[in-house]
């Protein structure tokens, strides 16, 4: 009964109090709603893999290779050679597989005539592999099903897609080809398993026997034969005894290093990954999360939350005056502290569990909102186990955190005093007035600290996107044909669409003018009759390259026809200290195996994203692995247009290929998608920041404004204007916000310059924004004060000291 009574006294004094419900349940569900949110992505991103069996045991082998002295880079990559000989080495080892992914492959049914179209999803494994991550076999054999050259295994999706209608025993026996860069693979079917149904990074559906590599000699060309080749789509994966540990495992790989890899390999050492690592690193399709990102993510829930309950306590506090009477007649009639305690903690649970309520439709408008930030496989749902349980454990706590010190603040109040409508007596230090003034500033400063960030990010998107790149890319479209496929076929696409009207221009090449990738290598000239040497970016372009992409040819010619000339950029020059781009002509440049002459120099352009700066540059024609079919349209053609027909005419020469063609400009663009998502969602923090910065302000002042209300009746009886009142009322709120922006300005600068020193290219910090920030939100408090303190200003003092 007595607790059935508190939760009614709870939702009266909410009726009764309709505004001051409102803010509170607006500040919180936003904190809540945010910290959902961000509690059911950190969940889905820590869930992946964790059910196979023994999973903490399993690591996927990683090296790490020194490029150069003081250089080094981790990598899933492993050699193949070591796949070999780790039985023998690893003394703690209990099983080995090895996986060698292949992308692109065209998957067809050649008795059939059926052809699938490529797929992503294939991949060469080993009988060890199935071991260390079991399945449930629908049909086959799990210990002999790969075990022999030209086998394969195949899941149920892709039993269903290849074979609709059929049973898994039906398939075995069965006979496929996949085609990789012009390698074909018959291959017998000899097991099917299950899909995985939980979270995982395997999204292998085929799976060819890793002796089929050997088996058509093509260790070579997929670079298994060597210890000096590092290939990421060669991996391993090992799983150790249950007395091993990552630390043990470390140490003999390092043995094992040193015993096996050359000495000119430098520090290069293999250390073990953990599975639950692999779906922050680098996964199979690109869905990889940064841990970095993750913790930003959890640290702006944590302050937005953190910011809406010292908004609470404000307000509670705040109001204390309200509820003076209340508790002294409760302590007269016999209620002792720890009972009025309860009674407000009740009051404070009943507020957050509405805001927990509210903050479920919130979470899905956010979700909705931000959609396409979100992991593809991220589905968010406020009524699993997952989001019930953090919304009830949240709400205890924020009970506590929020409800205790307003709680312990209004049950502390001397009956006597109460009564008459009196607060506590203050004399000297208060720790009320300590706390309150102290919060708002933390509220303001983490606002500040915000909104600034987003100026700088705001600032350096628009810098970058107003850099000359060095090389046109308006107009300019691209599709990618099959890599190593017939070259002629090739050639009769380009010339084809050379034919189109609209078309400007068709290259061929291995690499897209700008890209997130790189081929770099190690070239010599001489210079001054000493052998200097050059790190370089290679591209794979053809003759046609630079004048479809319009790159100014500073002396000589662009590419020819043979393998033997190359073209360098204007910073080939400047490394190696020559002036005049023609006194480079015809200078011959040991580059890989080959010498090679150089028969042109090019301006430099921005072949990688503004972060890095221009590489020493050799564009070379290797017609053989030119995969890009580049077009320039005609500025006054409809690209809609042109784009529909040239997707024609590559179906008509590839008919079997589903590559459609793209923007070279949406792929610049894209270069910058994460931090534009970054400044947007840092966007939209500092906007609910300020929110409840304000909603926190309200109550700050109407805590000053109800403390003075007899003060202010007396000035105005002695002649005070309004003016005078406002700026007696709002001048300490100045001082708030100059102490928060004090204190926003090192953190905000500090994660700024953080974030820029990542662009080669960046603005000057623009201190000036700063100040602007702190003068819009200076503004922007002094509006919400002097509104709030305008009403008590236009009072009839006759009201207010009627009973004096």
């Amino acid at each position: 009964m007595m607790l059935k009574n508190y939760f009614t006294i709870a939702f009266r004094n909410i009726l009764r109090n309709k505004v001051r419900a409102l803010v509170h349940v607006l500040g919180l569900s936003l904190g809540i709603a945010i910290c959902l949110l961000i509690f059911n992505l950190v969940w889905h991103a820590y869930s992946f893999d964790r059910f196979h069996p023994d999973s903490d045991r399993i690591f996927r082998i990683n090296t790490i290779a020194e490029w150069q002295p003081g250089n080094s880079f981790q990598s899933s990559a492993t050699n193949g050679p070591l796949g070999e000989v780790i039985d023998e080495e690893l003394a703690i080892l209990e099983s080995k597989g090895r996986l060698y992914t292949i992308y692109e492959t065209m998957v067809e049914i050649p008795e059939e005539n059926k052809v699938f179209g490529r797929s992503d999803r294939v991949a060469f494994a080993d009988p060890g592999f199935f071991r260390i991550f079991p399945r449930d076999w629908l049909a086959g054999n799990p210990m002999t099903a790969l075990q022999e050259p030209n086998t394969a295994v195949i899941t149920e999706s892709s039993m269903k897609k290849y074979f609709p209608g059929q049973e898994a025993k039906e398939v075995l026996g069965k006979v496929m080809q996949w085609t990789d860069a012009g390698d074909v693979y018959t291959a017998q079917i000899t097991g099917v398993v299950a899909d995985y149904n939980q979270n995982t990074d395997f999204i292998f559906n085929d799976f060819l026997s890793f002796s089929t590599i050997s088996h058509m000699d093509k260790e070579d060309w997929y670079g298994l034969h060597s210890w000096t080749n590092l290939n990421t789509a060669s991996q391993l994966f090992v799983k150790i005894q249950e007395s091993g540990s990552k630390t043990l495992l470390d140490d003999q790989l390092a043995v094992i290093a040193k015993k096996y890899l050359p000495e000119e390999e430098g520090n290069t050492t293999f250390i073990g990954e953990p599975l639950a690592e692999l779906h922050f690193s680098e996964n199979y399709d690109d869905t990889a999360i940064s841990k970095d990102l993750l913790k930003g993510l959890i640290y702006i829930g944590i302050i937005i939350l953190f910011l809406a309950c010292l908004n609470f306590i404000n307000l509670e506090t705040a109001l204390a005056i309200n509820r003076a009477k209340e508790v002294g007649i409760r302590k007269t009639l016999g209620s002792d502290r720890g009972q009025l305690v309860f009674q407000f903690l009740s009051e404070t649970f009943v507020l957050v569990s509405l805001a927990s309520l509210f903050a479920v439709f919130m979470a899905d408008l956010i979700q909705s909102y931000f959609k396409a930030y979100f992991p593809a496989n991220f589905l968010f749902t406020s009524f699993n186990t997952i989001s019930i349980g953090f919304l009830v454990v949240n709400a205890l706590v924020l009970t506590g955190l929020t409800g205790l010190y307003p709680a312990l603040f209004l049950s502390k109040y001397q009956p006597q005093r109460a009564l008459k409508g009196e607060l506590l007596e203050t004399r000297g230090f208060s720790m009320g007035v300590f706390l309150r003034k102290n919060l708002s500033v933390l509220q303001f400063a983490a606002s500040i600290a915000f909104i600034i960030m987003v100026a700088v990010l705001s600032s350096q998107m628009k810098y970058i996107t107003s850099q000359p790149l060095g090389f046109s890319k308006e107009a300019v479209l691209f599709t990618q044909l099959p890599f190593m496929g017939d070259k002629e076929q090739r050639e009769l696409l380009a010339d084809r669409i050379r034919n189109e009207s609209f078309v400007e221009g068709v290259s061929l090449s291995g690499n897209l003018v700008s890209s997130n990738s790189i081929w770099t290598s190690d070239a010599y000239a001489m210079v001054d009759g000493q052998e200097q040497q050059l790190n370089v970016h290679v591209m794979n372009v053809d003759s046609a390259f630079v004048t479809v992409h319009e790159i100014p040819i500073l002396a000589g010619k662009s590419l020819g026809k043979t393998a033997q000339e190359i073209v360098v950029n204007r910073n080939f020059l400047k490394e190696l200290g020559v002036e005049d781009p023609h006194d480079l002509l015809g200078a011959t440049i040991r580059f890989g195996r080959d010498e090679n002459t150089i028969v042109g120099v090019v301006d430099n352009f921005n072949a990688r994203s503004l972060r890095e700066a221009i590489m020493p540059m050799i564009l070379t024609n290797r017609s053989d692995y030119q995969y890009l079919l580049i077009a320039k349209i005609s500025n006054q053609q409809n690209l809609a247009y042109a784009k529909e027909r040239l997707e024609i005419l590559v179906n008509e020469v590839y008919p079997f290929e589903e590559a459609g063609f793209s923007f070279v400009d949406e792929v610049v663009e894209g270069f910058y998608e994460d931090d534009r998502k970054i400044q947007r969602v840092l966007g939209f923090a500092a906007g609910v920041a300020i929110l409840i910065s304000i909603l926190g302000l309200f109550g700050l002042s109407s805590f000053t404004i109800a403390q003075r209300t007899k003060e202010i009746s007396i000035r105005k009886v002695l002649g005070a204007g309004i003016g005078q009142i406002l700026l007696l009322v709002s001048k300490q709120y100045l001082w708030l916000v100059l102490v928060s922006f004090v204190l926003a300005a090192y953190p905000a600068y500090y994660l700024s310059d953080l974030w820029l020193q990542e662009y080669a290219y960046r603005i000057d910090m623009p201190f000036l924004l700063y100040l602007a920030v702190g003068l819009g939100v200076m503004v922007l408090a002094l509006l919400v004060v002097g509104f709030h303190s305008l009403g008590v200003a236009r009072t009839n003092p006759a009201e207010v000291l009627k009973s004096e």
